[in-house]
């Protein structure tokens, strides 16, 4: 089952837990003293260098009369549209620029290009994802409601078709999210009026981008509204696909822990940035992929502080990591690739049921508890070694890989 104490598993003493939330105040307070006119350049150059290719790849579209310019007009699209979607809707939504002041790039105005509304994602992601992340039945993002990504979740003979369903899925994310997103708000009010206006305004927004990708820029293209169509269909697809990997990646290979609500008992600032540290995973990334990424390659600093400015996450990373050395916690990273292979490995695994799986649910890869450890031992006293997570898991690894060979 999944983590009811985040403190007996982090191997971590109530101390220690404190220690760790002062630090990391202390990070967030440095940042947010920080911020200032070159943060505010940052955002208004990301926007209008993306508005800029955005146009730019339209003109090649419906311009360029060969195959090579549909393509690279095509992936420009795509590549503006990831932008939008990364690095400025889903960062402006977080108000990681709200201290600007700019009644433009704000969280309660930004519209972003994708077929869901703003409003009721901020819902969706800013609380119930963020407040309880991978909190099972708080946290909606578990899986989308879709895939079954621990064993935590029950198994149901639809889930053998998961491997499928994983891939409509990512061809088609920003419709999932509009529709989760939706689910989501309409949870939360009463009355079906209320309910319905939720759905009403979801639609109108669905009008609006299906109509502007393909009515408005197609009909502009005259006689060749086909090859503008097929151009926003597949740039669209793209974008989808990207936007998919990266959320997959950062919360779903191995390492990204899942909590039961016990866990939420009682809990303090300090645990929850602990809570936060342990559910989330990055993915190795330069300059190029982590903008393209919206800098959600740093998910965990991004789950640590999700409203401060995303081009200040590379330099946090640091100071983070350097945390997790300190109280022997794993730093969850890899390569993008290795992490969503990880994934993948997890969701076509978990379309079986149990019976069919070999490790247990307080010891599998995507599935973990404190009795992984079975008798955890009292945090070391002051001044002495610290023996937190990480080592734990390496002992438990070792000791495993031990009895293995002593039964083979």
């Amino acid at each position: 089952m999944a983590i009811t104490d985040v403190a007996v598993y982090a191997h971590l003493s109530a101390a220690d837990i404190e220690a760790l939330g002062q630090e990391l105040d202390t990070i967030r307070r440095d940042v947010t003293e920080q911020r200032g006119a070159a943060d505010a350049a940052y955002i208004r150059r990301t926007i209008a260098c993306q508005r800029g290719l955005d146009a730019a790849a339209r003109l090649l579209i419906a311009c360029s009369r060969g195959k090579a310019g549909w393509i690279l007009g095509t992936t420009a699209l795509a590549v503006a549209k990831s932008i939008e979607n990364m690095e400025i809707g889903h960062n402006v939504s977080h108000g990681q620029w709200d201290w600007m002041n700019d009644p433009e790039i704000h969280s309660t105005t930004w519209e972003w290009d994708m077929a869901g509304l703003s409003s009721q994602w901020r819902f969706s992601h800013n609380y119930r994802h963020h407040v309880f992340t991978n909190v099972l039945d708080l946290d909606d993002d578990i899986g989308f409601g879709v895939i079954r990504v621990t064993r935590d979740q029950a198994w149901r003979p639809r889930l053998l078709l998961q491997p499928l369903q994983n891939l409509l899925l990512a061809a088609t994310f920003e419709w999932g999210i509009a529709l989760h997103d939706l689910y989501s708000e309409q949870e939360r009010v009463e009355g079906e009026a209320a309910k319905k206006a939720h759905t009403k305004a979801l639609l109108a927004k669905v009008a609006r981008q299906t109509g502007k990708d393909y009515l408005l820029f197609p009909a502009l293209s005259g006689r060749r509204w086909k090859r503008t169509l097929a151009a926003n269909v597949s740039a669209n697809t793209m974008r989808n696909l990207w936007a998919y990997v990266v959320i997959f990646c950062g919360h779903f290979p191995d390492g990204a822990e899942k909590f039961t609500p016990a866990a939420l008992v009682d809990e303090t600032k300090p645990e929850w940035y602990l809570r936060q540290m342990l559910g989330t995973a990055n993915f190795d990334a330069g300059p190029v992929l982590a903008f393209m990424s919206g800098n959600l390659c740093h998910q965990i600093e991004h789950h640590l502080f999700p409203d401060l400015p995303s081009n200040r996450y590379a330099e946090i990373a640091v100071r983070v990591r350097a945390l997790c050395d300190k109280y022997d916690l794993p730093y969850t990273t890899g390569s993008l690739p290795r992490q969503y292979l990880l994934t993948l490995r997890t969701i076509h695994k978990l379309a079986f049921p149990d019976w069919l799986l070999t490790a247990t649910s307080d010891d599998a890869p995507e599935t973990a508890s404190e009795r992984r450890f079975g008798v955890v031992e009292p945090p070391a006293q002051p001044g002495a070694l610290r023996r937190g997570l990480r080592t734990a898991l390496r002992e438990t690894h070792l000791r495993r890989k031990g009895f293995r060979a002593v039964v083979n």
